[in-house]
């Protein structure tokens, strides 16, 4: 397990190894925050990320710490550094697809929150 300083560390490291042509128009930038976030869309799981865009605070991501906790509460250092960094790729992608003006990836989340409410497991990331 990471700390949430040490979480937060970690994210520094990773959004400054990034190109920055990702992080363009990213205004609000990337956080971690220390709560927990319950998906609104009724699968019983946690968010572990979440992009923002409002006309109020711009483009922004959190990531939630008390999430992370949840959904990685026996793993070790190395699996939380993986995870937390597919995250932050995941949720850049929702930005910058939202930026070209497409959803695609919000669509494929969609159809995997649907997969899992109706199985109880996730799809294999090939099946995307």
């Amino acid at each position: 397990m990471l700390s949430f300083e040490e979480a937060a560390d970690y994210l520094d490291t990773i959004v400054d190894e990034l190109p920055e042509v990702l992080l363009r128009e990213l205004n609000g930038g990337i956080s971690l925050v220390p709560q927990a976030q319950a998906s609104d869309n009724g699968s019983g799981l946690y968010t572990l990320g979440k992009y923002f865009k409002n006309k109020q605070m711009g483009r922004y991501i959190l990531l939630y710490y008390g999430s992370f906790k949840i959904a990685l509460a026996t793993a070790n250092r190395n699996a939380w550094c993986k995870k937390l960094r597919e995250v932050v790729l995941h949720e850049l992608t929702h930005h910058n697809e939202s930026l070209a003006g497409i959803d695609s990836l919000a669509e494929k989340d969609r159809a995997q929150i649907e997969h899992y409410k109706n199985t109880g497991k996730f799809l294999p990331i090939s099946k995307f």
